[in-house]
């Protein structure tokens, strides 16, 4: 969709920092949209946005910020530099958030119009404007993300959207049937359930490469779209929970490849459908807000993310139903205990791996030669930065027992305490 947002923008103009999403988040909490571009797209981004103010992220690239400076001054454009004016070592000071509030409203004289209610406003209009009277499919998987843009969508064109639930055989315990129910009984979203799961795992039979399986699954899902849109009739469109750091780490707009998205960097160019992506341009946290005011609990809205390929990128290694199934009975016991232990909601993403390293151990006085486990644990804003969970140790012991006790397939559990940058919240 193009110009999905009309409101007085910000540029954040990216020339290599890793900080560049924080001082867009930072904008963005005064209630000011901004958006960031790498320096190799800027100045086409300058005359497409009209922007009433830019900041320029640079490390030691001056010619680049000279020519910069020098368009922004010929336009009227006021500028932040970093870090002369703008620490990105220390964004969380009220010092820096002093100095955003003064460029944005004393330098730039921008109005604090991005609230989310605006936001939902505009995004329906624009929905209802790309899809005019077409039948529109979304791939709901039941987390946040493809929950919130199935909402809006319906919103904006009511029983002109079906949902489709595919089950690819990859999704936690017991998940497929609570999506169905909570959508179609709550909502009164008109849902299809496909059962695609031999067909997924034909596909992801002997595949090792996280890469491969990720092209490999958003290739399928996209197929069973085309096939089921053909059921439909005349569905034209294909409404996806596209977000931000998806768009950012499949290497859209200006960074290098992190990791290829299934709905970004796996999509196969023959697509026959053109996308719907209302969220595109949104932090985790403000499509949380967005899905508070299209009224989802917040049991459903705080739930912890779920990437797109599901269980495929918490296998290592080959994807079997015998491992999935490892897998899906010791993250159950996983959730269970944090819930227990009153952690769930102070937690942003946790999740079980199952590793494809064996090793030996002892249960019943004999040799077992079984899967280690890894345990992730992470807090978040917008999954850009992560810092790994600081468990009591008696809960992880307690969580460490059960999965041992009651998954013999497994005789080893580590805790990853890597933060991110420099690992990547999972694993593949």
């Amino acid at each position: 969709m193009k110009d999905t947002y009309a409101y007085e923008t910000v540029l954040v103009i990216d020339f290599g920092s890793r900080k560049s999403q924080d001082v867009a988040r930072m904008i963005r909490k005064q209630h000011v949209y901004s958006e960031v571009f790498s320096y190799t797209k800027a100045l086409e981004a300058i005359n497409e946005k009209s922007p009433k103010g830019i900041v320029l992220c640079e490390e030691g690239n001056a010619d680049l910020v000279a020519s910069l400076e020098k368009k922004a001054e010929e336009l009227g454009i006021p500028v932040l530099k970093t870090t002369e004016e703008l620490d990105l070592d220390a964004l969380n000071t009220s010092e820096a958030e002093q100095t955003v509030k003064d460029f944005l409203f004393v330098r730039c004289g921008v109005q604090a119009s991005w609230t989310m209610s605006a936001f939902v406003e505009k995004a329906t209009d624009d929905i209802r404007k790309q899809v005019g009277d077409g039948k529109v499919i979304c791939g709901l998987s039941g987390g946040v993300d493809s929950a919130v843009t199935a909402l809006l969508v319906h919103k904006a064109v009511g029983d002109q959207l079906t949902c489709i639930f595919v089950d690819h055989g990859l999704m936690r315990l017991g998940e497929p049937e609570e999506v169905v129910k909570t959508f179609r009984d709550r909502f009164n979203l008109n849902i299809v359930h496909v059962d695609a799961s031999e067909r997924f795992l034909a596909l992801l039979e002997g595949v090792t490469d996280p890469e491969q399986k990720r092209k490999i699954i958003g290739t399928e899902f996209i197929r069973v779209f085309e096939e089921e849109a053909k059921k439909i009739g005349d569905a034209k469109f294909l409404a996806q929970g596209t977000i931000y750091p998806d768009v950012i780490e499949s290497g859209i707009d200006s960074k290098g490849t992190i990791k290829s998205h299934h709905n970004v960097g796996g999509l196969p160019e023959d697509m026959k459908l053109d996308l719907v992506e209302p969220l595109r341009l949104l932090f985790k946290d403000e499509v949380r807000e967005v899905g508070l005011e299209l009224g989802m609990p917040e049991n459903l809205v705080y739930r912890h993310p779920f990437p797109g390929p599901g269980l495929a990128v918490r296998v290592i290694g080959e994807i079997t139903k015998e491992r999935l199934d490892i897998l899906r009975q010791a993250d159950a016991i996983y959730i269970d205990e944090i819930r227990k232990h009153g952690l769930y909601n102070e937690i942003w993403q946790a999740f079980c791996i199952l590793t494809d390293t064996r090793t030996v151990g002892v249960s019943g006085g004999e040799r077992t030669y079984a899967y280690m486990l890894g345990l992730r644990a992470v807090n978040s804003t917008d999954a850009m930065t992560a810092e790994w969970y600081p468990f009591p140790h008696d809960v992880l012991q307690k969580i460490s027992s059960r999965i041992l006790q009651e998954v013999p397939q497994v005789n080893r559990v580590v805790y990853d305490v890597s933060s991110k940058p420099p690992a990547t919240i999972e694993w593949e």
